[in-house]
């Protein structure tokens, strides 16, 4: 069985986490950590304490309508994308422990394009 590393949790929601495979399982955000848990191993958890967190990153469409995905960079160990049924929620629940300034928007497709452009001819 996994031990969380919360004392207190603030908010418990179904998710599915992209690393590698798709998996399904319960974010839980608490006072020491996001935490991810999968349905149906218990052996694949993702404990991330709020100390490591470098930044979260949301993919935000239709200027805010619609968050399909965010992600946690931490400090050490890379980066992990999540998407969960209300990642509004999710996000505000985040702001709670993060600094709001570490809380930025991913680069649109366009936005890549023209870097890619822009990289390409300036040369």
């Amino acid at each position: 069985m996994v031990q969380s590393i919360n004392t207190q949790v603030d908010l418990v929601m179904n998710a599915t986490s992209h690393m590698g495979m798709t998996d399904y399982g319960k974010i839980m955000i608490g006072d020491k950590g996001f935490e991810f848990f999968n349905d149906r191993d218990a052996r694949k958890f993702i404990q991330i304490p709020w100390e490591e967190v470098d930044q979260v990153i949301a993919s935000i469409m239709f200027k805010g309508k619609w968050i399909p995905r965010y992600a946690i960079q931490t400090k050490k160990n890379g980066t992990y994308t999540f998407s969960s049924k209300e990642p509004k929620k999710v996000l505000r629940a985040i702001r709670e422990y993060v600094d709001p300034n570490n809380m930025v928007q991913s680069l649109s497709f366009w936005d890549v394009v023209k870097r890619g452009f822009k990289s390409r001819f300036s040369r």
